[in-house]
This record gives C-alpha cells, structure tokens and sequence, in this order.
C-alpha cells in the first residue's frame, strides 16, 4: 500500500482560496475599510469571495484528477 498525499497544487490554491474567503469576509463585514482605497468599495469583498471560490475549484481539479487516476490503477 503506498502512502496517499494531496498534490502541491492542490494545496497552493486551497491555502490562496482560505486567505482570500477570509479577507473577503472581512471587506464585506467593513474591516478592511482605510487599509487600501479599493477595500472602501462595497463591492471588493464580493470580488474576493467570488474569487476564492475560484481558487478553491482550481485546486479541487487535481485532486479529483489524482482520485480519478487511483481509482483506475494508474
């Protein structure tokens, strides 16, 4: 039995997903108000959210390739 890892990228894009979702919510609840001028916009945290989500699929498609690859014996 050989020892299962997660792909680098996989990890890469999943840990950028988690930072941007949480400076994401953090724009929308209006803390990150005067710390750049594009965060006094409204709508910046819903770019970083809608952007995270982004992130997040783009690491889940290694993953399922390596999950597809091992279920064929590959």
């Amino acid at each position: 039995m050989k020892p299962r890892h997660f792909p680098l990228t996989f990890l890469f894009f999943t840990g950028l997903g988690i930072a941007t979702a949480i400076v994401g919510v953090a724009a929308l609840a209006g803390g990150m108000r005067g710390t750049h001028p594009l965060f006094n916009d409204d709508m910046a945290g819903w770019a970083l959210i809608v952007t995270a989500v982004a992130l997040l699929l783009t690491g889940a498609f290694p993953l399922v390739l390596r999950r597809l690859a091992e279920r064929e014996g590959a």
